[in-house]
């Protein structure tokens, strides 16, 4: 199993000894943001320094979805199924409705500018959740050089009257995010202040308070090396993958590393998808890459 190291024996059963690590496009600058669109049977995936958003498909490869995406990063998909991005050049969180146009749901918190919203998730009670860290607008490489107006946050924007709560402050790099199984648990990755090489990088959990629309009892779950994590997913055991350095980490519920999946660049974000949600979609530096594996995310938007 050359693509894999496994440190643990339940990582064992998680993997597929006949299922290579596939590359599936390269020629891009930076990949994030993937999304599975199974009805469509389609990913969806930000080329962020080319300012555009790819398409791939299994039969007619890759396409350009939108261009210019006003250097969109992060995606899911709402409970309608409608596409919701978070934009670097916009610093909005914005929604494709079903006719193509595009609605701005937030890009103001109490007066002021949001920063560079990079990832998003979204909740059973439709609720959007997205960090909004200062990194799209730290260079001109994945935006465009601005100075904040606010900290680093994580915010909840609600379904039902499109209010922006901030649900976390303090944390220095709010990037990746994603929900056990069950939705009790917020987990969130910690990537630092950027060219600051001594900034603490680290997975963080959090307990779902207050009725499921407050975070509480925030703590340290793990730290990934090499490099750090950026986009996270749980799979249906409720064991989380990350986004490293060396590829994709797998790590159980308790914080235990498990195994990994073994990729010759870093990896930057990744989604479940295809065939019952058991295939990895990886954004990986300048390629795109898929590998199968025996399990299925536990979110399928």
């Amino acid at each position: 199993m050359s693509d894999y190291e496994i440190l643990d024996p339940r990582f064992r059963e998680m993997v597929l000894p006949n299922a290579p690590l596939e590359r599936l496009a390269d020629g891009f600058r930076w990949l994030e943001g993937p999304v599975w669109f199974a009805d469509l049977q389609c990913l969806l995936f930000s080329d962020i320094p080319n300012d555009r958003v790819m398409r791939w498909t299994a039969t007619g490869g890759v396409s350009v979805f939108r261009e210019p995406s006003r250097f969109a990063n992060g995606h899911t998909r709402d409970r309608e199924g409608r596409l919701i991005g978070c934009l670097h050049g916009g610093r909005a969180l914005v929604r494709t409705e079903y006719d193509g146009s595009v609605t701005t749901l937030a890009d103001h918190y109490q007066g002021k500018r949001l920063n560079s919203p990079n990832d998003v998730v979204v909740k059973s009670d439709g609720s959007l959740w997205f960090s909004d860290p200062p990194y799209g607008i730290q260079t001109d490489y994945e935006g465009g050089r601005r100075e904040p107006e606010l900290p680093a946050n994580l915010y909840r924007l609600d379904p039902a009257d499109g209010s922006l709560a901030a649900v976390c402050r303090g944390i220095a790099g709010p990037n990746g995010l994603c929900f056990s199984p069950d939705e009790t648990l917020l987990y969130v990755t910690d990537t630092g202040v950027q060219f600051d090489p001594d900034s603490p990088r680290r997975i963080l959990v959090f307990d779902v308070a207050g009725d499921g629309r407050a975070l509480a009892h925030g703590r340290d779950f793990h730290e990934v090396s090499p490099g750090h994590a950026d986009g996270i997913r749980c799979d249906e055991d409720g064991n989380v993958w990350a986004a490293a350095g060396d590829g994709v980490h797998c790590i159980a519920a308790d914080g235990t590393l498990l195994g990994k999946i073994r990729v010759p660049c870093t990896v930057s974000n990744f989604c479940f998808g295809d065939r019952h949600y058991s295939r990895l979609f990886l954004c990986a530096s300048q390629a795109l890459y898929a590998i199968w594996i025996n399990r299925r995310g536990a979110q399928r938007p």
